[in-house]
């Protein structure tokens, strides 16, 4: 499932959670496709409090607290790592990380969490959502099989890297627009790990931005930014995005492509992806000035001259989905749109008609 529909359910469930409906979450997924990125966002999304609890890294007792004698009974000591609404808010998400990693006797220790919301005399508060995530077994991480009394006490989600999610999230959080055209142009590198070959640093949406971090440190130390993007993403991508940034020198100026002064689209590929990814990025840029209209305007202009105009209709799906409704509201994007109109009636045709 694409990540942009798990966080959707995401968030129902952690609505759920206040009304008394809510089912906690199992998110199954390999290393470095976000799951825990996207619950941290559920919980930002809401200004909630997240409580990470890393069951590989827990005893028993941890869990469900230590013994201690009061008058003639034995009661337990609460943990300070779980919800409590007093210290932390009526509302928050627990999330239980690495769960598929934790000692068997650690996830026996969570069945009644899970289920019941509930540690012996513990209760989780009534606002908190549980959810949970951990990699598959044949991910070659350290990986138990999950017990069957465990398992039925979530609802399991599998989660997939998926490119145009990807693309959305990181022209929000400012990933260099070289590595969003560079993956646009070879998708396939998203996330390409092959457990059988164990590979320490492989693609996937955690290393791009990894990659992308390298970008800012070394972008004036060319001798090492190839083995820097090697580091994060491995050998073979690391050469090919490293080719791809030294062929990005190549792009044409974005301001005479928004003023109307320059029409012509770049010949090679990956530079009308560059540029692509560029207008969008300087989209977002100008969103709270003046002069956004006039940026929004000129892009839409610009859009209609790739020779292939299925790179058009990308560059406006990303525009769209960066900058939102204001885009609807522009003369130019009705232009854009009654030029495209064939072509884009005909992807929306069922395959067999």
């Amino acid at each position: 499932m694409r990540p942009s529909h798990i966080a959707t359910i995401l968030d129902r469930e952690f609505e759920a959670a206040a009304s008394g409906t809510h089912t906690p979450v199992m998110l199954w997924g390999p290393p470095g496709v976000g799951k825990s990125q996207i619950i941290a966002q559920i919980a930002r999304n809401h200004d909630a409090p997240l409580i990470d609890v890393r069951l590989s890294q827990l005893e028993p007792t941890d869990l469900r607290g230590i013994p201690f004698r009061k008058d003639d009974r034995v009661e337990w000591a609460v943990p300070a790592l779980l919800p409590d609404a007093a210290r932390h808010g009526p509302t928050g998400i627990l999330f239980l990380d690495e769960i598929t990693s934790a000692l068997p006797t650690v996830s026996a220790a969570a069945y009644q969490l899970i289920l019941d919301r509930r540690l012996g005399e513990y209760q989780v508060p009534d606002g908190w959502a549980i959810f949970a995530a951990g990699n598959r077994p044949g991910d070659r991480g350290v990986s138990f099989a999950m017990p069957a009394p465990l398992g039925n006490r979530f609802t399991h989600y599998e989660i997939e890297a998926n490119l145009d999610d990807w693309v959305v999230w990181a022209h929000g959080t400012a990933i260099d627009p070289r590595l969003i055209a560079f993956l646009r142009f070879r998708p396939d590198l998203l996330f390409d790990y092959d457990a059988s070959r164990n590979p320490t640093a492989f693609p996937s949406p955690r290393s791009w931005e990894f990659a992308h971090r390298a970008l800012q440190k070394f972008a004036s130390e060319p001798a090492l930014l190839l083995d820097t993007l090697q580091a994060c993403v491995g050998a073979a991508a690391g050469v090919e995005a490293k080719a791809f940034i030294d062929h990005m020198d190549q792009l044409p100026d974005l301001d005479a492509i928004i003023s109307g002064r320059v029409r012509e689209v770049p010949k090679h590929v990956d530079l009308q992806y560059g540029v692509a990814s560029a207008l969008v990025r300087r989209a977002m840029q100008s969103r709270e000035s003046p002069d956004a209209r006039r940026v929004l305007a000129g892009i839409l202009r610009y859009a209609t001259y790739f020779p292939q105009r299925e790179m058009g209709v990308m560059l406006v799906t990303d525009l769209e989905r960066s900058v939102g409704k204001p885009l609807f509201a522009l003369p130019e994007f009705h232009e854009w749109a009654n030029a495209m109109s064939d072509i884009m009636l005909y992807e929306q045709q069922p395959a067999d008609s």
